[in-house]
């Protein structure tokens, strides 16, 4: 056996400290799917939990798609591209995804979802790097959400991190790879960890269809349109909102070793939570976001043997002042 039929396990990419304030990287995890035909509207309005109304050439919004029970399945963001709509699903989940809407799909004849096979994700940090590389005008993506539409395809403004970084995401569906002129090549962990900072889940394997989608604090992101009517998993996901049901909420943290994403979060023997997304960084420690109970997020916490200390979240989670010590039935 030569030393190139060893197999070498590959260590897993770390994010830089300090992180960069500029710079870009191609989201490698993620993939492009477009909606198109008749249907588009009424079958995205029917599954997801933004108004299609509220999705426009210049506002592309966050969305969760979740089952008949409320669990979010599919976090994802919507753009219109002419008569279509694009959506982004990491591409380890894209396959299951995709089938579970594909069920509901069936219903409108003429209504396509493909996979975008050229479309490109960039993650963009910093307004400079990403004004040079649309070489555009940008001073109106004042928002997230906000988006402008250029040749090769939509540039939007996502959630700033706790520094105050500005962020982008270029959704590429067309043309040559984008000019990011003297801007510092990210690393995907990077990005991961400008996420984390914004206080953005993403679920993998662990997370599918493990919460309702204000557990995430999806409504903080602009991501739950609660007078949109009925969509599947409506039901659950209004009683929470409107009955001040949650009990859980993502929280931030910090620890000194790596966790797994799905791992329980634990005060003293007791379960309290559950991590949803980590990113580890150059010097050991880790960064996760966890949905913890409210009633136990003060408490001294750990996952899986690592003590956690608590950081803040960039965005105000209101619902975690109105107390209650019962867990809901949805919860």
């Amino acid at each position: 056996m030569t030393d190139t039929d060893t197999a070498v396990p590959k260590q897993p990419e770390t994010a830089s400290l300090p992180l960069p304030d500029q710079g870009y990287v191609r989201l490698t995890d993620r993939i492009l799917v477009r909606v198109s035909g008749p249907g588009t509207d009424k079958f995205l309005q029917g599954q997801f939990s933004q108004h299609l109304e509220e999705v426009t050439a210049d506002r592309a919004l966050r969305a969760a798609a979740s089952s008949p029970k409320g669990r979010a399945y599919c976090l994802t963001r919507l753009a219109r591209d002419g008569d279509s709509v694009i959506l982004d699903l990491p591409a380890a989940l894209a396959e299951q995804t995709l089938g579970q809407l594909r069920k509901y799909l069936m219903l409108f004849r003429g209504t396509t979802m493909e996979t975008l096979d050229d479309g490109v994700i960039w993650g963009i940090l910093g307004q400079e790097t990403a004004r040079a590389a649309v070489d555009r005008d940008i001073s109106g993506l004042r928002a997230p959400g906000d988006a402008l539409g250029i040749d090769s395809g939509l540039l939007i403004r996502v959630e700033s991190d706790d520094r105050g970084i500005e962020r982008y995401e270029l959704w590429q569906t067309s043309g040559n790879q984008p000019v990011f002129r003297a801007a510092s090549q990210l690393s995907l962990a990077d990005w991961h960890a400008t996420e984390i900072a914004a206080g953005v889940p993403a679920l993998d394997e662990a997370g599918w269809e493990a919460f309702v989608p204000q557990m995430l604090n999806l409504q903080h992101l602009g991501g739950i349109h609660f007078k949109k009517g009925c969509y599947t998993g409506q039901e659950v996901i209004a009683r929470m909102h409107f009955l001040g049901q949650l009990k859980k909420s993502l929280f931030r943290f910090r620890s000194s070793g790596d966790v797994t994403p799905g791992a329980d979060v634990k005060k003293g023997d007791r379960t309290v939570g559950t991590v949803v997304n980590r990113v580890p960084f150059s010097d050991g420690s880790v960064e996760l976001l966890a949905v913890i109970r409210h009633d136990a997020a003060d408490q001294a916490l750990s996952v899986e043997g690592n003590n956690l200390t608590a950081l803040p979240l960039p965005y105000a989670v209101p619902e975690r002042e109105q107390g209650g010590d019962q867990e809901s039935s949805a919860g």
